[in-house]
């Protein structure tokens, strides 16, 4: 066999090649192959790539590479930072990045570098997800804001580039499921909606807080009413339970929202 490749089978007795590399005691897995020019040629090719007088940049990444592109990122890092990750991540000095493709990374702060080196991002209906503990979970929750929130409703990037996920560059606007800030005058008011076979309008409140709570208190009532839906919750952080429930018996619901409850029972 060829320097770095090594004869494999598939379940079906099928044969292929996988290449792989060995770099400051790292083993590193190069992929798989149909055949053995092209394992030969990815082991080559990452040995380049980590010689000590490479010039490989991380936008040289050639078209029809026989190399995975994670790979190439993966195979720079170690080599310019002496870090080896399984995911394609490029440190930085102060971030990192993340990249899915050649032309599409992430930003990162490097207080999330063991998180993302160890969880795979992956991308499905516009969103970012990792895979935890066997559930994909939206990293937006990661910054506080409600799953599946939206861009420029929920939360804004402050510089404007949406794939800088640094913490100074999230600002929240919305951050609790079923609550709106919108303006009124020049002043900040927030609304509160549920889905409910359409959006049905709960109440307009003073404070992002009272909106939250005045949502709960809507899927209470519909839940008592034989609405099996299940309605997130939303949990007001630093509110204790008094001041919870104070506030929950004073809030008003819509009378209209009320009727509908009331239908679910006839």
């Amino acid at each position: 066999m060829l320097p770095g490749v090594y004869i494999a089978k598939k379940k079906d007795g099928t044969t292929y090649y996988r290449a792989s590399i060995t770099y400051k005691g790292k083993h590193i897995s190069l992929g798989s192959y149909y055949d053995e020019a092209n394992a030969s040629m990815a082991y080559q090719l990452g040995t380049d790539i980590l010689s000590t007088t490479a010039t490989y940049l991380l936008s040289d990444y050639p078209l029809n590479c026989v190399l995975p592109f994670d790979k190439w990122i993966i195979l720079i890092n170690f080599r310019d930072n002496k870090l080896y990750f399984k995911n394609p991540i490029y440190i930085k000095k102060r971030y990192f990045l993340y990249y899915m493709s050649p032309d599409t990374f992430y930003k990162f702060d490097v207080d999330d570098l063991f998180f993302y080196a160890n969880h795979k991002l992956i991308k499905r209906g516009g969103h970012l997800f990792v895979s935890y503990y066997g559930m994909q979970v939206n990293i937006l929750s990661r910054y506080g804001i409600k799953n599946y929130g939206i861009a420029g409703r929920d939360y804004i990037f402050v510089n404007g580039d949406n794939h800088d996920f640094s913490y100074h560059n999230i600002e929240v606007i919305n951050r609790y499921h079923g609550v709106t800030k919108i303006q009124n005058r020049g002043e900040s008011i927030y609304l509160a909606k549920i889905h409910v076979n359409g959006d049905y309008l709960i109440g307009k409140y003073a404070s992002e807080e009272e909106a939250a709570i005045a949502y709960n208190k809507a899927a209470l009532i519909l839940k008592n009413h034989g609405d099996n839906k299940n309605y997130p919750q939303n949990f007001i952080e630093g509110m204790n339970e008094i001041t919870y429930a104070s506030t929950f018996q004073k809030l008003r619901i819509s009378k209209k929202l009320i009727a509908y409850a009331e239908r679910l029972n006839n």
